[in-house]
């Protein structure tokens, strides 16, 4: 049995395994280089995205700044447009103050009036008028 073994065992000599190597080495020195090849094209494409993604940041970061400047235009034309509504309510005010002392002047007067006239109605019969 130990003889069959030695039978079906491999034997390589010098010549064999300097051809083995012959037709290894050039094979593997071109899987070597296709592979180093392929190494540079994904750190490139790791490279590329990630400069992609910095691009994106910075659009985005741009794209809110930018907002933030429009949202602060429209406040601020908010605010000039509650201001100028204040203003115009106080003028109002105003007006309605002077109005309605102007309204109890003439109902005063009115109410003068109309008493001095009963009064000459009322003194009238008796005599003093």
């Amino acid at each position: 049995m130990v003889e069959e073994k030695k039978e079906d065992s491999l034997i390589l000599d010098k010549k064999t395994m300097d051809v083995l190597v012959a037709n290894i080495i050039p094979a593997s020195k071109y899987f070597e280089v296709r592979f180093d090849h392929m190494q540079d094209q994904l750190d490139g494409l790791k490279s590329d995205l990630k400069n992609l993604g910095d691009n994106v940041d910075k659009r985005f970061d741009s794209i809110k700044e930018d907002i933030d400047k429009r949202f602060e235009k429209v406040n601020k034309r908010f605010e000039q447009m509650i201001t100028a509504i204040n203003r115009l309510g106080d003028k109002l005010e105003h007006r309605d103050e002077k109005q309605r002392a102007f309204t109890l002047r003439m109902f005063t007067i009115a109410i003068s009036i109309s008493i001095i006239g009963v009064l000459g109605v009322f003194l009238r019969p008796i005599g003093v008028f």
